[in-house]
């Protein structure tokens, strides 16, 4: 779930060329998500400018958000050393999420308000826990902190607010959206950094 790779260059030891290896492979999946992110912040975008005056297109919107999310999620836990378990989960909720919102449009407003809300919440306490996890390994902490903040703020709002309008509603999926696409293509530019410097090592 962490970015916060130190490349070490390879001493000779077969122990350390194996966690070169590991560490390379797993840097080595940056491009996913960069695709992710810049698909999070069209989505955003789509959200903010298709008309949202019914519940059933509040629900599509959502719903793509929710099965998107859970595919990328899955990819991530067949692809990492660790922290597997959180991926599955994370992406198992948010499938399962997205098919209930089109199934039953008219009865998961209030529910899709308040798990957008939740969503926001909990995702936002863990980019700020990882943030303070990562500070000594990662020089750009402070901004997955910054982002972790902004999420939970705007996740207290929207708990304050569930139910009130289908505007709000729409407005939680593109700051879910746009949160989680500004954390991938963060991610992504960490892990393409530490990436370059491993081949750097290596070819050395």
């Amino acid at each position: 779930m962490s970015s916060g790779l130190t490349p070490r260059p390879s001493s000779g030891d077969p122990d350390d060329d194996l966690m070169v290896d590991v560490a390379r492979t797993v840097t080595g999946a940056w491009w996913i998500y960069l695709i992710a992110g810049i698909a999070w912040f069209v989505l955003a975008f789509v959200v903010l400018t298709v008309d949202a005056a019914s519940v059933w297109t509040v629900a599509i919107l959502a719903a793509i958000a929710f099965i998107v999310g859970g595919i990328f999620e899955l990819v991530l836990a067949s692809m990492v050393p660790s922290w597997k378990w959180v991926h599955v989960l994370f992406g198992v909720i948010s499938i399962i999420a997205g098919i209930v919102a089109l199934a039953w449009p008219q009865q998961t407003f209030v529910v899709l308000a308040a798990v957008l809300a939740w969503y926001l919440l909990i995702m936002g306490i863990v980019e700020i826990v990882v943030a303070f996890m990562t500070r000594h390994e990662d020089g750009m902490w402070w901004l997955r902190l910054v982002i972790g903040i902004v999420e939970v703020l705007v996740g207290f709002w929207a708990v304050a607010y569930i139910g009130r309008a289908i505007v709000l509603l729409v407005v939680w999926v593109a700051a879910a959206a746009l949160a989680r696409g500004l954390s991938d293509l963060f991610i992504a530019f960490g892990l393409h950094s530490a990436h370059s410097h491993l081949d750097a090592e290596r070819s050395s």
